[in-house]
């Protein structure tokens, strides 16, 4: 029996993302079901959000089955809100593909870090990580994950994004009423190009936004970033323009933006370190990206 190791996020939408491919392909929608289940309920007990009978190492000894090798398991974090608290998150899990190979989902707090050091061959990471980490800056921006692998430095990473999994959300342009109104043109790049002044962003999307908008279009832009505990469409509405996440528009409509032009999507995605690539890797990739779903790269 082959097993390969494909390193996962411990928690959050992109894991389920994953989870949601996983039962997809496998038909393992019952293990998915219960590990997406058992991470929210613990969301929701270290957010005060959900009352929990027994200590955080009573729950998990329970959601152990030491017994069963194809359950999964669990571990304990130091989670970021007040007093740290430990909070239960993914470990791992092995699925059978089919009679001489299985799939070894591992959790990871970076997974393409794991990569990188070619601790694993495959992992699912947020595109917005991979640009932040690896992708060059150029003048013209990028604008599409079938751009991203054009921009990786062969001499920085062996990493590769293989295909998005079409969970997305969007890098948006937003700005006030006042600021879009200013140029008798649409909210996009183009009119950032011709835009000076404070330009609102998360200071841990940076250099994604210096990528996606182009090195050229944020020149005479200064940006400047929320306060802490400041929500971030309320810190662009202040500004007057910036990028942040949306999926509906509908928070950012409420503090009165105008949700602009779509820059780039933040989805997972799985990464392939070309070095650790066998046949069963391969296999696995197919697997994974097979659903007609998502964006597919072609071979780099």
């Amino acid at each position: 029996m082959t097993t390969v190791s494909v390193a996962v996020p411990r928690k959050g939408r992109p894991l389920e993302a994953v989870l949601d491919r996983l039962a997809d392909e496998t038909g393992t929608a019952g293990l998915s079901d219960d590990i997406a289940s058992t991470l929210r309920y613990e969301k929701a007990v270290t957010k005060g959000e959900q009352s929990a009978t027994g200590d955080v190492y009573e729950r998990l000894a329970t959601y152990s089955d030491e017994t069963d090798p194809t359950a999964p398991e669990y571990t304990l974090v130091r989670d970021d809100r007040a007093e740290m608290p430990r909070r239960i998150v993914f470990d791992s899990v092995t699925v059978p593909v089919d009679e001489d190979l299985e799939l070894r989902l591992v959790g990871r707090e970076e997974p393409f870090r794991a990569l990188r050091k070619h601790e694993m061959p495959l992992g699912f990471d947020s595109a917005d990580l991979f640009l932040e980490e690896v992708v060059e800056l150029r003048p013209e921006p990028l604008a599409e994950l079938a751009e991203v692998n054009d921009r990786v430095d062969p001499h920085d990473t062996d990493v590769r994004l293989v295909a998005g999994l079409g969970d997305t959300v969007w890098h948006s342009l937003l700005a006030t009423r006042e600021v879009a109104g200013e140029q008798d043109v649409d909210l996009t790049r183009e009119f950032v190009d011709g835009y000076e002044g404070q330009f609102c962003i998360s200071p841990r999307y940076e250099r994604l936004v210096e990528g996606v908008l182009g090195t050229e279009a944020i020149e005479g832009i200064d940006f400047c970033y929320p306060a802490d505990g400041q929500e971030e469409e309320a810190a662009i509405a202040e500004a007057g323009i910036g990028v942040y996440l949306t999926v509906s528009g509908g928070t950012a409509r409420d503090h009165g933006l105008t949700v602009g032009e779509h820059l780039f999507p933040s989805e997972t995605v799985l990464l392939r370190s070309e070095p650790e690539v066998t046949e069963a890797v391969e296999r696995v990739a197919e697997l994974l990206v097979s659903a007609d779903t998502g964006t597919r790269l072609a071979a780099q």
